[in-house]
Order: structure tokens, then C-alpha cells, then sequence
């Protein structure tokens, strides 16, 4: 029997129906801004779709070039409601949102499972939107592939960096990292202090902060392991919920970056 991890907040961060689940997304990534790249990971904004939708766009229209040959993304984001020691995996078998399910990579979760930072917990996936909010949109742009989902908790940018070493893979395999930045800040310190958040990603400093973004350590360890391969980030949007579709007086910053092999440079 196929155990399915359900969708947990389908109808609040992102429509329950598929029709318009699907409209929407094809919305945002119509909306952004067409860059020729070749990423091989992404960082992207979790918060629900009519705040952070347009951002999260801009880091998936990236793949339209690359989109065939993807067939496993390595998606790791922070854990909001069960506090977990560690990467925790969940014990399921595939991933569910609207538009269908996703099946999970066995061979790579057996390939981590020996790491002592790596767990089984199906806790803290069960409400965690900071990975299921990501699917739709991998679902519209991948025609076919598996997922390794990863809610990272206490962790170390060493010990997240040594389990996508492990994953790594080739041209077949995305990683995504999932993270919104500074939150609840009146919107012209939240300009400032993202504006410089996006700075230390695009030079590669580390460790990013749990003051600058939710999902630093997953971040974090992209960094360092990024460094080892030779990736640069470039920084593809930087918005907040002021800009979207909230108050000015106390926002929720996204971005998104891709990071590619060094000399692919953004073209439009």
C-alpha cells in the first residue's frame, strides 16, 4: 500500500481546487521575468501564494530551458511546528498536493539514512507548509520526477551541506531550498535588512541567520556546499508582503535566487 503524505494547508497558503491551483501558478511564472540560466539550485519563498507567489515565480521560471531533464529535486525547507534535532525525512511514500502526487526518492533517502543528522519523522511534515507550498510549482514546471523532502531542524550549515553532498547528482537532480527572510518588520527596515540579507547570499557569506531568514541553516549549507562545486548565486527577485499584498507595517521578506555553474551569468 502507497502511504501518501496529504496536503495540509491546501485552501489557506494556495488554492484546493485544481483548476485554479493550476491557473495560479501559471500566472506567476507567465509574470516573471525570463532569464536564460541553468540552475542547479534554487532558493524560494514559502509563505501563502498571494504574498509570495510572484517570488517564488521568478525562481521556477528559471527552469524552463532545463525542465527535461530534471528528474529529482532535493527539497529542503525549516520546520515551523515540530521541533526535530537534525534533517528529518518522513516515512511515506510519495507527497500530495492538488494537482497530484509526487513520489519520493527511496534510493537517495536510503543513501542519507546512515548520517547521524538525518531522521524519520513523520511529525514534522505532517502540518509543515514550508515544503508543500514549493510543489505546485515543481509539479507545473517537471514533467516527471521524484523528491527527497527534508524538514531541517537544529542543524549545522556542515551537517546540511554533507547530506547534499550525498545527493548532489548530476544534471538530473534540482535542489531547492525553501525560505522566506525577515518577518514582521516595518517595511523600511525589512528593505534594509533583506536588502543586505540578499547581499551576504550573492557573496556566499555564512552563516545566514535565524533574524535574517527562517530557513538559514537549510541556506546555510547550500552556501558551503555550493562553494565546494563552484556555484554562484545571483539574486533573481527581492520583495515583501508590502509589495505583494499587505500592510506596510509589518511585512514578511522573499526572494529568490538560483545558483548556477560560474560564467552563467542572468541573460534576458
Amino acid at each position: 500500500m502507497t502511504v501518501v503524505r496529504s496536503p495540509a494547508v491546501a485552501g489557506m497558503f494556495y488554492p484546493a481546487d485544481p483548476q485554479q491551483l493550476a491557473h495560479d501558478v501559471a500566472g506567476f511564472l507567465a509574470a516573471a521575468q525570463v532569464c536564460q540560466l541553468e540552475p542547479k539550485a534554487l532558493i524560494a519563498p514559502h509563505a501563502g501564494y498571494i504574498y509570495s507567489g510572484a517570488i517564488a515565480g521568478s525562481a521556477y521560471a528559471t527552469l524552463k530551458n532545463i525542465a527535461p531533464r530534471i528528474r529529482r529535486v532535493i527539497l529542503l525547507g525549516p520546520t515551523h511546528r515540530v521541533a526535530v534535532r537534525g534533517l528529518a525525512m518522513p516515512d511515506a511514500d510519495a507527497f500530495e498536493t492538488p494537482l497530484g502526487k509526487v513520489m519520493l526518492d527511496h534510493a537517495a533517502m536510503r543513501s542519507i539514512a546512515h548520517l547521524p543528522q538525518v531522521v524519520v519523522s513523520d511529525a514534522a511534515h505532517a502540518q509543515e507548509h514550508s515544503l508543500e507550498v514549493q510543489l505546485p510549482f515543481l509539479q507545473s514546471m517537471l514533467a516527471d520526477f521524484t523528491l527527497l523532502p527534508l524538514a531541517v531542524g537544529m542543524a549545522t550549515a556542515d551537517e546540511v551541506a554533507e547530506v547534499l553532498e550525498a545527493v548532489w547528482g548530476g544534471a538530473e537532480t534540482l535542489i531547492v531550498i525553501s525560505s522566506d527572510l525577515s518577518h514582521y518588520l516595518p517595511y523600511a527596515a525589512a528593505r534594509l535588512i533583506d536588502g543586505k540579507t540578499a547581499e551576504d547570499i550573492v557573496e556566499m557569506r555564512q552563516p545566514i541567520d535565524h533574524e535574517q531568514a527562517c530557513g538559514c541553516t537549510p541556506i546555510s549549507g547550500l552556501l558551503v556546499a555550493a562553494g565546494r562545486h563552484h556555484l554562484k548565486p545571483q539574486l533573481l527577485d527581492l520583495r515583501n508582503s508590502g509589495d505583494t499584498a499587505g500592510s506596510h507595517d509589518q511585512v514578511v521578506g522573499y526572494a529568490a535566487f538560483a545558483f548556477t555553474e560560474e560564467g552563467d551569468h542572468v541573460r534576458h
